[in-house]
C-alpha cells in the first residue's frame, strides 16, 4: 500500500515540473506554509505598455525553513489543503539567517517517504479501529442473543406456572 501512495505521489508530481521563482512576502504566520510573491506583466493594450502584476502562492513549507525575504523555487505538488498547490524545491538566496542554521528543505523523495509513512499509520489505525468496532458489534450481537434466550426461558417458566425471579439489568 505505501508503494502505491509513493508511486500516485510521483506521478503526480511528474505531470507538473514547472519550477517557478519567487520572493517569501509572509512566513511564520501559518505552520508549514509560506506565502511567495511570483513576478507576472500584464499587457494594457489602451498605452501599449507592460505593468507589473505579481501573482501570490500559498507554498507548502514542510520543515518551517523559510523566512521573510527569502528568494525560492517552487513547483506544483500534491495539494496539501483547499489553497496550497505548490511546495518549496529549495532555497535559491537565503535573507537574514543562513541556510546552515535551518532546517534543511526536504527532497521529492524524502517527501514521497514521509507521505508514504504517514498513509501507512493512518492505515494501520484504520485497520485497528475497524477491528474495535468489529469486536464491540459482536459482543453486542452475543448480548442480544443472551437476553432473547432468557426472556424466553422466563415466558416458558411462566407459561409452566413456576415462579420466576425479577429480571437483574447490567448497564
Amino acid at each position: 500500500m505505501a508503494s502505491e501512495v509513493a508511486a500516485a505521489a510521483a506521478n503526480v508530481v511528474r505531470r507538473a515540473g514547472k519550477e517557478m521563482h519567487g520572493i517569501v512576502v509572509s512566513a511564520g504566520l501559518m505552520d508549514k506554509t509560506v506565502k511567495v510573491k511570483l513576478g507576472g506583466l500584464r499587457w494594457e493594450p489602451r498605452v501599449q505598455k507592460f505593468f507589473k502584476e505579481p501573482r501570490f502562492k500559498l507554498v507548502h513549507d514542510p520543515r518551517n525553513s523559510l523566512r521573510q525575504g527569502d528568494v525560492v523555487a517552487i513547483e506544483p505538488s500534491w495539494r496539501v489543503s483547499q489553497h496550497v498547490r505548490h511546495v518549496v524545491k529549495h532555497i535559491i538566496a537565503p535573507y537574514g539567517e543562513p541556510i546552515e542554521s535551518r532546517d534543511p528543505v526536504p527532497t521529492l523523495e524524502e517527501r514521497i517517504a514521509e507521505r508514504a509513512a504517514k498513509r501507512a499509520l493512518k492505515d494501520e489505525r484504520r485497520a485497528a479501529r475497524k477491528e474495535e468496532q468489529a469486536r464491540i458489534r459482536e459482543e453486542m450481537r452475543v448480548a442480544a442473543l443472551e437476553a432473547k434466550e432468557e426472556k424466553k426461558r422466563r415466558r416458558e417458566a411462566m407459561e409452566r406456572g413456576e415462579e420466576v425471579p425479577p429480571a437483574t439489568t447490567e448497564a
